[in-house]
């Protein structure tokens, strides 16, 4: 956080930080509480939408802090007409992605965590942008709020409380640009944040986290004992083959992930989400699909399949409907259940980065 308040984000803070800040600025803390309830449930565009502070609070806040509203800077909807892509403008001129997405009772947020991905895994059009910068928590918050804002104006801007459940943003998953557990403190922050009932009040349950397999993010996760869904992406069952796709397995090896996720799933007795990104005539076999029930025993495990999103910077196609049905029906041999993800947004770029990238080659 900058000591200069006049460039404090307030959505950057947690409600206890803006209290500090109140004081700092010789308000009372208690006003804390009220602005909370204006920018994290009410999601004002702008100060002057607080008409029951006082004049000198609204204008303190003026004079030294901001609300970061990330302006949208291009835009597309599926034909599906359930799945939104926005491409978010930063203060530092960088471009990010969120995706709304609406299912059958509910409504999910995929957010960013990082411009850019430093994992490198050569089918994610992020990973083929490479790393710039990690997202401050408020930046990761601005994308929730931002979906909230969507569903408020197609909901007829009804008020929060009058929207039916499965209009409101009840499910986050961390699953666009960027490595969550790479950016751990301002991750955890942000859900912290977004979690606070006086807020947008996501349910732990609710909010699912994906990480290539940073060993030391997992086992910190368990120590911390944050009771959120933990995804790890596998997509091979060997280190080799998992290199190949996957080149933070340099780093962490297929060993020591599983080490680290038997840990997780040990000391917080939680199922993990393992997701294999199906790939025509590469992984998608019988023969890998006894693989993952081996490489796995012992775990307690979802396997999510994903058929492959293309992309311009890899070689490769999803596999076909029947051939993910049969790697189901080997995962279900070994007693691990799977489903095959839905896949959403095809036609408009809405797989992690691609939307990015092509505004970028675009200029």
């Amino acid at each position: 956080m900058s000591a200069d308040a006049s460039s404090l984000n307030l959505y950057d803070l947690s409600r206890t930080e803006l209290g500090e800040w109140l004081t700092r600025w010789d308000l009372k803390a208690a006003h804390a509480a009220r602005i909370w309830h204006y920018l994290h449930y009410l999601g004002v565009r702008s100060f002057a939408e607080m008409t029951d502070l006082p004049p000198r609070i609204r204008t303190t806040l003026e004079e030294r802090s901001y609300l970061g509203i990330l302006p949208i800077a291009e835009e597309t909807h599926s034909s599906d007409g359930y799945t939104r892509k926005y491409l978010l403008a930063l203060d530092d001129g960088r471009r990010i992605e969120t995706v709304l997405m609406k299912f059958t009772g509910r409504v999910t947020a995929c957010v960013s965590s990082q411009v850019g991905c430093a994992m490198g895994c050569v089918f994610c059009a992020t990973g083929q942008m490479g790393f710039t910068r990690h997202l401050t928590a408020g930046e990761i918050v601005a994308q929730a709020l931002h979906v909230r804002r969507v569903l408020h104006e197609l909901g007829g801007r009804r008020p929060v409380a009058e929207q039916p459940l499965e209009e409101r943003l009840r499910n986050l998953v961390l699953m666009g640009m960027g490595e969550p557990l790479h950016n751990y403190d301002a991750v955890m922050k942000a859900v912290d944040i977004l979690r606070d009932s006086g807020g947008v009040g996501l349910g732990a349950k609710k909010i699912t986290l994906s990480t290539v397999g940073v060993v030391p993010g997992i086992i910190r996760l368990a120590d911390e004992a944050r009771p959120f869904h933990l995804a790890v992406s596998l997509h091979a069952a060997t280190q080799e083959e998992r290199a190949a796709l996957v080149p933070a397995a340099r780093r962490w090896a297929l060993p020591e992930l599983l080490d680290a996720c038997r840990y997780y799933a040990r000391k917080l007795d939680r199922r993990i989400f393992f997701e294999w990104t199906l790939i025509e005539g590469k992984n998608d076999s019988a023969e890998q699909a006894h693989a993952v029930g081996r490489l796995l025993e012992g775990i307690p495990a979802q396997v999510n399949l994903i058929p492959l999103n293309p992309t311009s910077g890899y070689e490769g196609a999803p596999t076909r409907t029947e051939q993910a049905r049969r790697f189901q029906e080997v995962l279900a041999e070994y007693g691990f259940p799977s489903m095959v993800r839905q896949r959403r947004g095809i036609d408009i770029a809405a797989g992690c980065g691609q939307l990015a990238v092509a505004k970028m080659a675009r200029g």
